[in-house]
């Protein structure tokens, strides 16, 4: 079914701007357009808070000149204002300070001198372009500009320029707000007033929303706040209704789907284990291992994402549903995303397990299986007993790295998939071991310590089981974190390598982690995943290069001296396996006092002696890597001490992430701050982050109660109509959205 909200928005623009909008923003359709949502309002008369600005935004702020100078970029000299004119063909620079009643902003304009009798002091104008910063002063690069009390203008112009609010609209430099701002008019304008609503008449009545036409109209072109607030509520519940829609969806597909039962059974290993344990399990692993056991038990594939905080007792409860498929006749396979932690997962099932690892060997228990190990360094005859001990079912529980996606990598009966870290692997990732199961599906339990953004997302949409760990063992240790601005106050670092010193003669150790390891910044990135620098600072109209993360081998340098007497080693992932295995052996019984590594050490390095963390460039880590890297410390009866350095300054939002990560160590909670910070990723697609999210008006931490009611309307559409023949309207909008993205990934999530 095609509707106007399908049409090409070049039979409304012409040719030339519809290209311009497909180039730039993909929109091709009037839906495409009109979904084009503005980002914020100005209010008339209102200027706009500075303060808020983030560098790297696309910006459009409404402010007042302050000040206006021109100078000849040949001669260096200023130009008197009377004389502009005499300059247009000359090379100039033409500089505005702009202010918002508190700070002021800086925007440069080349060979535009004639700018300088528009833009006189007192003129209030709306300017855009990219927020930049320029030794200390905040800019626009490459801006434009729309002087607001302009004369000889179009009546068109004028009505547009005098609403009560302007809608600003995500934008760039080629195609800048006031351009949007036009097109949706005509758009709107030409528009039939009956429009083919995905939101059914009677869900309308039901949830006293606006109707479509009434909505668009209202968000692009408001009278009022109120008209703001319903329109958004409306698209808000749209967005929440169709993402519910597809997943309920594919809730029935997903329901069909077939799985071999793994019921617990009586008298195997999993008794035997359980027997065994030197301690009780808290009731929180209790309770988890039976809701696990409960879906393990099931015709259809359990997914389930096991969470808490690092010492929760994830591990006990994981091994204990790995041993729970391989006593009903099934394998587990355990995914690390890297060759530390999968090593160090494998010693840990050994040594838990004891004699019951031992299938076959001497001194094995009567009931025991193996526990297999493959990584990417593996040596050849190694390699091939582990995809012999997998492929034969030899192995029951079979630990790797991502080695186990190779399509040579087989498997005799593959029961259930154990995901450690689920943010350190791809949707695509873990649905290619999943395929290794023949006709049926696995069940899959991923475990996290800070879940992601999209899993928060996935949970609050009601798409993902959740069990979660609240409690700690007895005797863990208190961690406390601080930030540490070494530009603003450098006096700071040197207390931070004093602190240091004063652990290691605690008898303690201590990590330093970078972001890099220290070669060629665009090759730097290695399989711990590491940041890689690639940003410019082009403030002041000039490309400069970022400053790239510090690196391992810089910061050993440093401290070559600053700890000269202290015994210091690095580690990274491009070291060879056997040496990594040394290094981390040293520190662990140790024999090192500080080791500074990547993030190698992020997940699984357990070295209760180490007392101390200092994070170099802690804004170039994510919260959850922040989380999952302070980790490391404070896991023995002394306390722990976490440095977040930076070079920031305080009160720019990355800034207020690390503090946020100083202020808390509840990584429930980080979670949600990582959500509103870097959004929800792509809900329906394989997309971690918010960079390329399916919802635009939508939050799923604001708007949780509205998700909710989509969420019992959609499952009673569904549930009488799955293919949506009483719905075209919705189910043309389904379809557009999982064009962006496809079933298939639908299907892997």
């Amino acid at each position: 079914m095609t509707t106007d909200m399908d049409r090409k928005v070049r039979d409304f623009l012409g040719a030339r701007t519809a290209k311009i909008f497909a180039d730039v923003l993909a929109i091709e359709t009037v839906g495409d357009l009109l979904r084009h949502y503005p980002r914020r309002y100005l209010k008339k008369g209102e200027l706009t808070p500075f303060d808020e600005l983030e560098v790297g935004d696309q910006a459009t702020v409404n402010g007042r000149v302050k000040k206006v100078t021109v100078r000849s970029l040949d001669t260096k000299a200023e130009i008197p204002l009377t004389d502009v004119q005499k300059w247009a063909r000359r090379k100039t620079l033409t500089k505005v300070v702009v202010t918002d009643g508190r700070r002021d902003l800086e925007l440069a304009f080349f060979n535009q001198p004639w700018l300088a009798t528009k833009l006189t002091p007192g003129t209030a104008a709306l300017f855009w372009g990219e927020v930049t910063m320029f030794r200390d002063i905040m800019q626009l690069k490459s801006p434009g500009t729309e002087i607001l009390d302009e004369e000889d203008l179009s009546e068109a112009e004028i009505e547009r320029r005098a609403r009560p609010f302007r809608p600003l609209y995500p934008a760039t430099a080629k195609l800048p707000t006031a351009t949007i701002e036009r097109s949706v008019k005509i758009v709107l304008d030409s528009l039939d007033e009956g429009l083919d609503d995905p939101i059914p008449e009677l869900i309308l009545r039901k949830e006293k929303l606006l109707s479509l036409r009434e909505a668009l109209q209202k968000v692009h072109l408001p009278d009022t706040e109120k008209d703001i607030r319903d329109a958004q509520h409306r698209f808000r519940f749209e967005e929440a209704l169709v993402m519910q829609t597809i997943l309920a969806q594919r809730r029935a597909v997903t329901d069909a789907l077939n799985a071999i039962p793994r019921p617990r059974t009586e008298g195997g290993m999993l008794d035997e284990f359980d027997q065994r344990l030197p301690f009780e399990l808290t009731a929180g692993q209790a309770e988890v291992g039976e809701e696990i056991f409960a879906d393990l038990a099931r015709p259809h594939p359990m997914h389930r994402l096991l969470q808490g905080e690092v010492g929760s007792g994830k591990t006990v409860v994981a091994l204990r549903a790995m041993l729970s498929v391989v006593d009903s006749g099934g394998q587990a396979v355990l995914l690390a995303p890297t060759e530390v932690l999968a090593t160090q997962h494998h010693k840990t099932l050994t040594k838990m397990l004891g004699d019951l690892a031992e299938e076959g060997m001497l001194g094995g228990a009567e009931r025991a299986t193996r526990v297999g190990l493959l990584t990417g360094s593996l040596g050849a005859a190694a390699r091939r007993t582990a995809m012999l001990d997998a492929a034969s079912g030899a192995a029951g529980i079979v630990v790797g790295t991502h080695a186990l996606l190779e399509d040579k990598v087989q498997f005799a009966d593959l029961g259930l998939v154990v995901v450690d870290e689920q943010h350190r692997f791809g949707v695509e990732q873990r649905a290619a071991l999943s395929q290794k199961s023949g006709e049926n599906t696995p069940h899959v339990l991923v475990m996290t310590a800070t879940p992601i953004p999209r899993t928060v997302a996935m949970t609050v949409f009601g798409d993902l089981s959740v069990s979660t760990l609240t409690e700690l063992p007895a005797g863990r240790s208190p961690i406390q974190s601080s930030v540490v601005p070494a530009k603003e106050k450098p006096d700071w670092l040197q207390r931070a390598w004093a602190r240091v010193r004063e652990e290691v003669g605690k008898g303690h150790q201590a990590y330093v982690v970078c972001p890099r390891i220290g070669d060629d910044v665009k090759n730097a990135a290695d399989e711990e995943g590491e940041f890689v620098a690639g940003e410019e600072d082009k403030g002041g109209g000039k490309k400069q290069q970022a400053r790239p993360p510090i690196s391992v081998l810089q910061v050993a340098e440093a401290l070559a001296e600053i700890l000269h007497d202290l015994r210091v080693e690095i580690l990274h992932g491009r070291l060879p396996a056997e040496e990594k295995d040394a290094v981390m052996s040293r520190f662990a019984a140790g024999e090192v006092d500080v080791l500074i590594a990547t993030t190698v050490i992020e997940v699984g390095v357990d070295v209760p002696n180490a007392s101390t963390m200092v994070i170099m460039d802690a804004d170039r880590f994510g919260i959850s890597q922040l989380h999952q890297l302070r980790g490391r410390v404070g896991r023995g009866k002394v306390p722990g001490l976490c440095l977040l350095v930076t070079d920031l300054w305080a009160g720019s939002k990355s800034y207020g992430r690390l503090d946020a990560v100083a202020s808390t160590t509840d990584g429930f909670e980080l979670s949600r701050i990582d959500l509103e910070t870097r959004r929800e990723g792509d809900v329906l697609g394989v997309a971690q982050s918010g960079r390329r999210s399916s919802l635009k008006l939508l939050s799923v931490l604001r708007d949780e109660d509205i998700i909710f009611a989509a969420r019992h309307v959609a499952n009673s559409i569904v549930s009488v109509d799955a293919e949506l023949a009483e719905y075209p309207a919705l189910r043309s909008f389904v379809r557009s959205a999982l064009e962006s993205e496809t079933t298939e990934y639908l299907e892997k999530t």
